[in-house]
């Protein structure tokens, strides 16, 4: 059993333990923990105590309590946590405060859905989280049901002399076998977190083991992770230069990989010290954006003051956009990076060289530069005499953009330019959707080359409610209906799709769906131009730090629905629950996809092929973004505008009801 409690007790045992017992033991474990414990902390457990024996003298011999519950992927520590009778009370303290804050009553809830949804004893239990106020007035307790029908209850906010009285009415009414404590603490805790948890979780102590899932399905994330590191040992011990491909499917972890390797070798004074860097420009700034933020709320925490400008300086050592990284290596073409080690995020995405010698011709006045973006990137860590290793996550297809090279362009260029590396390729790396194939068999024979299962990652674990999505998505793309129809009947019931001809109906329903801090948003793709009659303009910019970051008072947030963001803003990001408005740029017709651009006043068809792979990847990346659910809305049309003939949209919204997706 893991303990993620700093004290755990039964109840018995908790009455009879003084308080400088208690606190002893909770100071104790705290610093085990690494925790920075202030006066206030302590003080703040003396109340939570004195408030705790009176309401819990009455089921002293019928419960247990654990007291700073770890829940690494919010990053926090539930209270105290008390299974008592058939019920699991998340109990949130709020010293001193008289109110019952918004934000207070989302805390605690989002507590009761974490543990609901990742921690496999508790999915059965009625879970009650209560908001304890200890200044407030005495309360009347309100229990509710939610529609969702999963046996967690709304928040119960009360005073701290209406503690004792909530949970007698709870237990009144809630009925059901008392839980087994003890099957209930060897229960694992499965969460899938979001990138910007996971990146927030990592930069600050966790391992990738602590915020992901343990179950068989998705072991291959921490064994990915150890192939990746004894690569970096060996290559380190064998004064070697190495570079290794991870391939996946979306949402299968590759980024949460990458950053976990960069978080272990942080420091920069040491001969491993690591760098992430991405070309993806919303992901760098929504996750240096994430953890400013949250290490300025930190340091406020503990009585410090910190700038967010400062958080963020610190912040951009670690995780890099790979222009600038690049940039700072044309400075001085001879000194090696100070990191010995890189990876790479979507590095199918890198540049051909078509577009980096354009790039160097009109923006570095570099006329004489004739290496591809993945072939000067490898050059700068061969700079390296004694060992470099380089490791590139790879997405399939995941292309969305003119000039992105895929995953062919960094062998031609090993095979070119660097003989020496050794080279580790992930064995899903012939699959249709990474195009090396043919490439591939021309290193077939070079010494050094190594094919590596461990290097791919086979399972979604964006949704962890269904892992067959992004299978889904492949076959409604790949129009092969019969499989895709197969397979939504494998996830039917667990993660919710439907579709409508109505934006406000599916407003309507994704605000039903979603609670507490479940993100929601909508999405379009960049070719959507004939959305305005809806008030969805593309061309719009959207600040995807605003946009993923942002409350739900703030309304540039991805909340408010009313900003679409694009398969640019959100690959690499994720949502609880999306909605996605097709347009007329993908439309389904007897003769397959037809793929169109809007320009001046009318549609036009796209017919250069890998135009046409762009824009089916930009669904492929707005289909496959939503972590619980999605409605996807098909608008009628409008027979009165040539630009919105119903002709348009009616197959494609008939294609998707084939499949038997449900109709709101």
């Amino acid at each position: 059993m893991v303990n993620r409690a700093y004290y755990r007790n039964c109840i018995a045992g908790f009455l009879d333990d003084s308080d400088d017992a208690i606190v002893g033991r909770l100071v104790e474990q705290g610093a085990a923990a690494g925790s920075s414990l202030e006066s206030a902390q302590t003080d703040a457990w003396r109340e939570q105590i004195r408030i705790l024996r009176p309401a819990l003298q009455p089921h002293r011999g019928r419960g247990w309590l654990y007291f700073e519950y770890a829940i690494p992927r919010l990053g926090g520590r539930i209270d105290v946590l008390a299974p008592i009778g058939p019920v699991l009370f998340v109990l949130e303290f709020k010293v001193g405060e008289r109110q019952f804050t918004a934000s207070a009553k989302d805390q605690v809830y989002d507590y009761a859905l974490d543990l609901k949804n990742f921690h496999e004893t508790s999915h059965e239990l009625p879970i009650a989280p209560v908001l304890i106020a200890t200044r407030a007035g005495p309360t009347t307790p309100a229990i509710g049901r939610t529609h969702h029908g999963d046996e967690v209850l709304r928040p119960i906010c009360c005073g701290a002399r209406s503690l004792g009285d909530v949970i007698a009415c709870v237990l009144a009414e809630v009925r059901g076998p008392a839980i087994d404590v003890r099957g209930w603490e060897q229960g694992r805790y499965h969460p899938t977190p979001t990138i910007v948890e996971a990146a927030t979780a990592l930069y600050n102590g966790h391992g990738v083991a602590d915020i992901t899932r343990h179950d068989a399905g998705a072991r291959n994330l921490t064994d990915t992770t150890r192939a990746i590191e004894e690569i970096i040992d060996t290559s380190r011990r064998e004064r070697a230069r190495s570079i290794c491909f991870v391939t996946g499917v979306p949402g299968a972890g590759k980024t949460l990989v990458g950053l976990n390797t960069a978080t272990r070798h942080i420091d920069r004074n040491e001969e491993l010290y690591s760098v992430f860097l991405s070309g993806n420009q919303p992901l760098v700034a929504t996750l240096r954006e994430a953890l400013a933020r949250d290490k300025v709320a930190r340091e406020q925490r503990r009585g410090l003051s910190t700038t967010k400008s400062s958080a963020l300086s610190e912040v951009k050592m670690f995780i890099q956009n790979v222009h600038h990284f690049r940039d700072e290596c044309l400075r001085d073409p001879d000194r090696p990076p100070i990191e010995h080690i890189a990876l790479f995020d979507e590095a199918q995405r890198a540049w051909t060289l078509e577009r980096t010698r354009n790039f160097m011709q009109q923006r570095k006045k570099r006329p004489d530069f004739s290496q591809s973006e993945p072939e000067f990137l490898i050059s700068c860590l061969d700079r390296h005499r004694d060992w470099a290793v380089i490791v590139c996550l790879v997405g399939g297809g995941q292309e969305i953009n003119l000039g992105e090279a895929g995953i062919s362009e960094w062998i031609h260029a090993l095979n070119r330019s660097f003989p020496q590396w050794r080279i580790h390729l992930s064995s899903r790396l012939t699959d249709s959707e990474y195009g090396a194939g043919q490439v591939l068999r021309q290193i077939a024979s070079r010494p050094n080359v190594f094919t590596r299962d461990e290097l791919h990652l086979a399972v979604s674990l964006r949704s962890f409610r269904a892992e067959n999505v992004s299978l889904l998505v492949k076959q409604l793309l790949n129009l092969e209906p019969d499989a895709a129809r197969e397979t939504l009947g494998r996830i039917a019931g667990r993660y919710p799709i439907v579709i409508t001809r109505d934006l406000s109906r599916a407003k309507d329903w994704i605000r039903e769906q979603a609670r507490v801090a479940e993100r929601y948003g909508m999405v379009a793709s960049s070719q959507a131009q004939r959305l305005k009659p809806h008030a969805i303009d593309v061309r719009a910019p959207v600040d995807p730090r605003l946009w993923f970051l942002n409350g739900k008072d703030d309304v540039r947030s991805s909340y408010y629905l009313e900003d679409a963001a694009t398969e640019f803003q959100v690959q690499g990001l994720e949502l609880d629950w999306t909605c996605i408005t097709w347009d007329g740029d993908f439309r389904r017709t007897p003769a397959g996809w037809a793929h169109f651009s809007f320009r001046g006043t009318r549609w036009n068809r796209i017919l250069n092929a890998k135009r046409q792979t762009y824009l089916k990847n930009a669904y492929r990346v707005l289909l496959t973004r939503a972590r619980q659910g999605m409605v996807i809305v098909v608008p009628e049309g409008d027979a009165r505008d040539p630009t919105r003939s119903p002709e348009f949209y009616d197959p494609t919204f008939e294609y998707l009801q084939s499949i038997g997706f449900q109709t709101i």
